[in-house]
């Protein structure tokens, strides 16, 4: 197989790269694949106060603590706060060009960051680094149109960052948690630590790191009412109906019966109707197609 680009290639000549399929590497997954295509971000209450939240933790540069349920929006809001789809697809290890660098990561100057499972203190502690800098010399590259942190001596030590979230902080243990403290004590920035209910009580057994919390958010579900509003808007009824829309308004006052404003079923839901629409030529949306969309669903049992 030849080469993508023979220019950045690690393969020399007559060689077609086999030996990849013996060596025991893993995944080779530094340069993020392309984003899928998403509807646009929904800017909903529960999305306001979070990025309200953001902004206080990144003004006074305190850690602040965010929590809620599985599938609400939090990583969602988290990463559209970083602008991370940006980031991840205009950085790229063999790139000619890098073009300028997106504005809403200047905007924002916050890094987003998710240990893995298995975190171990090394990863942790090159992890948060890492990507903290590359922020900060975005930044750099973005003014000077070049990165030299010996001439540029501001954007040593994150001096750019302005705010580090870390998303999944429920896989941190206790030294990981105290990696961040000390991450925190080392540097002049906010970070937001995402998890799931309950990390506030875990984190008052840790004094010393929280007694730096000085912002608290609980992340809730969207009310019925703000989920209809959600689906109306991503689902407009279709003109010339012989119902005046009756069966569409109820069919989402099913969808939001059943989903409870979880974000992931909303969204699995949505993907099951377009394709038995798809299957059977359908342009309505009726509460029948609802519902059996919701039987290929392990919902629907």
């Amino acid at each position: 197989m030849p080469p993508t680009s023979p220019k950045h290639s690690v393969l020399g000549a007559a060689d077609d790269g086999r030996r990849f399929l013996t060596y025991t590497l893993g995944e080779i997954n530094d340069r993020p694949s392309a984003i899928p295509e998403r509807p646009p971000l929904q800017t909903t209450r529960e999305h306001r106060r979070f990025t309200e939240f953001a902004d206080a933790v990144r003004v006074h540069r305190y850690i602040g603590l965010c929590w809620g349920p599985p599938s609400v929006g939090k990583t969602l809001s988290a990463r559209h706060y970083a602008a991370a789809d940006d980031w991840d697809q205009w950085r790229g290890d063999f790139a000619d060009d890098l073009g300028p660098v997106p504005e809403r990561v200047l905007q924002g100057r916050t890094a987003f960051f998710t240990p893995t499972v298995a975190a171990t203190i090394r990863q942790i502690d090159q992890g948060l680094p890492q990507a903290c800098q590359q922020i900060s010399y975005a930044a750099d590259y973005a003014e000077h149109g070049n990165i030299d942190p010996f001439v540029h001596t501001e954007s040593r030590s994150s001096g750019h960052t302005e705010l580090l979230i870390i998303d999944e902080a429920d896989r941190l243990k206790a030294p990981g948690l105290e990696q961040v403290r000390d991450y925190f004590d080392r540097h002049h920035m906010g970070v937001i630590l995402i998890g799931m209910p309950g990390i506030e009580k875990r984190l008052a057994r840790y004094p010393q790191l929280y007694s730096r919390i000085g912002f608290a958010h609980e992340y809730r579900p969207l009310t019925p009412d703000e989920l209809t509003a959600v689906l109306t808007n991503r689902l407009p009824t279709t003109k010339n109906t012989a119902d005046d829309g009756i069966a569409h308004a109820t069919a989402i006052a099913t969808i939001v019966r059943i989903t409870g404003g979880n974000f992931r079923l909303v969204d699995r839901l949505l993907t099951q109707i377009t394709r038995i629409q798809a299957l059977n030529k359908l342009e309505t949306l009726t509460p029948e197609l609802v519902d059996a969309a919701r039987e290929a669903l392990l919902i629907g049992h």
